[in-house]
């Protein structure tokens, strides 16, 4: 008798051990940096002329995309990134731990923020764009580059409109692509940091074509969505009217003109 209650209480033990440690793993591990330690920071091979303006001063070039980080709304206001028909594989990448993105200089927020919330860590940058490389694909798990987002949405629309651009890119090659949360005052929040959920998404993309910019542009409600993605089209200029942002500021102003009022999909085949 004296021996069976002893192994009870060993088990007893050994399960509050085994409870406590996943408790302590689950709320303070946090892996190492995902970036390249030797080519930390350095800005990656999206054209700078054309990086939208920033309007926290807080952007950050990682090896594979950059971003503007806005603080007060814990997330980034844009995300820009390049996509070629090279970067699309097949390749089976093992999931990352969501971190911490160490490049933001208040870091950006922790990933428990979004637990119980209901809404999903949405990526910015999909993951599915990134599965040519280990660090590429690592990269997309910085919190820097989530937002939160409905779920119906996330699979939905959202994950229609991801798709649609990638097969652009196998059909006309590298685009250059913008995309990010409208961020204003008065948004539901969520989590110990106060993260904004948006209430609207936007995705730019853009392509080259002999020495014009081609561009379509989208503008989608975060909630489940049954019209065609053809419905959200809308022209840039409505975009940086909703956001703040001004895109293609780099160029001259005739030129962003020939693009930034088109609300058409004019060289871009569904």
């Amino acid at each position: 008798m004296a021996y069976r209650k002893r192994n009870g209480t060993i088990y007893s033990v050994l399960i509050f051990v085994c409870v406590v440690g996943f408790w302590l793993f689950e709320n303070f591990y946090t892996p190492a940096t995902y970036s390249d330690n030797e080519n930390v920071n350095n800005s990656n091979n999206f054209p700078q002329e054309l990086l939208p303006a920033s309007t926290t001063g807080e952007i950050v070039n990682h090896s594979f995309f950059s971003l503007s980080y806005s603080e007060p709304f814990e997330q980034a206001e844009w995300v820009a990134y390049t996509l070629d028909k090279k970067h699309l594989t097949y390749d089976d990448r093992k999931r990352p731990y969501f971190i911490e993105d160490p490049f933001v200089s208040s870091k950006s927020a922790d990933w428990r923020n979004y637990k119980g919330s209901g809404y999903d860590r949405g990526h910015l940058l999909p993951a599915g764009d990134r599965k040519f490389s280990k660090q590429a694909y690592d990269e997309t798990f910085y919190t820097s580059n989530i937002s939160p987002q409905n779920r119906e949405f996330n699979a939905g629309i959202w994950n229609d409109l991801e798709q649609q651009t990638r097969r652009w890119a196998k059909k006309y090659g590298t685009l250059y692509v913008f995309t990010g949360g409208v961020l204003v005052k008065g948004l539901d929040e969520i989590g110990d940091e106060d993260v904004d959920v948006p209430d609207t998404f936007y995705k730019i993309i853009a392509r080259k074509q002999d020495d014009k910019l081609i561009t379509i542009a989208f503008l989608i409600p975060n909630k489940p969505q049954s019209a065609q993605l053809s419905n959200f089209i809308v022209s840039i200029d409505e975009i940086e009217m909703n956001t703040g942002i001004n895109f293609f500021n780099k160029l001259p102003t005739k030129q962003q003109g020939s693009f930034e009022k088109n609300e058409g999909n004019s060289g871009w085949k569904f």
